[in-house]
């Protein structure tokens, strides 16, 4: 593998791709439900086995734009590393499904996650050369490094080299740079703040920032209160006035949005009766549900005592 390409593009990485990998090694590691071992290694009849972590496949998709190479999402693939199968009609139905909602994407590539690129690659490397002569090969390290400052994630491209007199395809380093969206930038500032930071659970966390918009309420609350008492003797004449107060107070409620318009009680009126409206149908299906189950209860009763008395039931 050499150093790094020569080809000279500029490739663009977003964050939802790397979410996309992440998630999927993920979701594919909890499946397997590993033993719960201390150590890395298991020993079976004596002999040490070093457990490997599974690997994940997908493709990427994006746009190139003449030398830049701008990578927006991905999608999960079909692939059996032992047998080097590739289920095609499974990738030709998510490219269609893909295509409808963003007609213009294309497949840039393929993903996967390990430590390094290896030898084995190069066999899905090729079979996705027919959909895209020079595709790209995105690694993600699910390794964690505490003394790693970069992102774990690799982007090769293919180079044919002649090795021994013989042309052959092989990786090469590409440097990227992490381009982001506003909605992007949002959602990952989302999962930022309601990441676990202390070993807790993100419900904890999410207690924690209401607890603290709640305090921040009730303290702005006692504050306008003390306002409001101030204005109020200032007014009777129990308080001296002070007009530079005055003006401060004046200046603050100009801020202030203005919410007595006729469109805001209109609009507040029609929020509120919608609310209203989806609470009582909630309130509704709740009682239709249970006299649903007493009535059932009650035939089912009533078909029991009508068998020993000769009876049947009415409802």
């Amino acid at each position: 593998m050499a150093s790094s390409s020569s080809s000279g593009l500029t490739f663009k990485l977003h964050p939802l791709v790397i979410v996309n990998i992440s998630d999927h090694y993920t979701r594919v590691k909890s499946q397997t439900n590993p033993p719960p071992l201390t150590s890395t290694s298991a020993t079976v009849n004596g002999v040490e086995h070093q457990q490997q972590a599974p690997r994940v496949y997908g493709c990427v998709i994006g746009v190139q734009r003449g030398r830049t190479v701008e990578i927006f999402n991905s999608f999960e693939l079909l692939y059996d590393p032992s047998t080097h199968s590739l289920d095609r009609p499974f990738l030709e139905k998510k490219q269609e499904l893909y295509k409808k909602v963003f007609p213009h994407f294309y497949i840039l590539g393929w993903y996967s996650t390990g430590s390094d690129a290896q030898e084995s690659d190069m066999h899905i490397h090729k079979a996705l050369m027919d959909i895209n002569e020079s595709p790209l090969y995105v690694l993600l390290n699910p390794t964690i490094n505490p003394a790693q400052k970069d992102l774990p994630v690799t982007i090769y491209e293919s180079e044919l080299h002649v090795i021994d007199g013989i042309p052959q395809l092989i990786f090469v380093r590409s440097s990227y740079t992490i381009e982001t969206v506003e909605a992007e930038r949002i959602s990952v500032d989302h999962v930022a703040h309601l990441k676990p930071s202390d070993g807790g659970s993100a419900a904890t966390q999410l207690a924690a920032h209401l607890t603290g918009i709640h305090s921040a309420i009730k303290m702005l609350n006692s504050r306008i209160r003390v306002l409001h008492h101030y204005l109020v003797g200032m007014q009777k004449g129990d308080i001296p006035c002070e007009n530079s107060l005055l003006r401060q107070v004046s200046s603050l409620l100009r801020r202030l949005p203005a919410i007595e318009s006729e469109k805001f009680q209109d609009d507040f009126l029609m929020e509120y009766n919608d609310t209203l409206l989806i609470t009582y149908l909630a309130m509704f299906t709740n009682c239709s549900s249970t006299m649903n189950e007493l009535v059932d209860k009650f035939n089912t009763a009533y078909d029991r005592h009508s068998r020993r008395g000769g009876r049947t039931a009415f409802i």
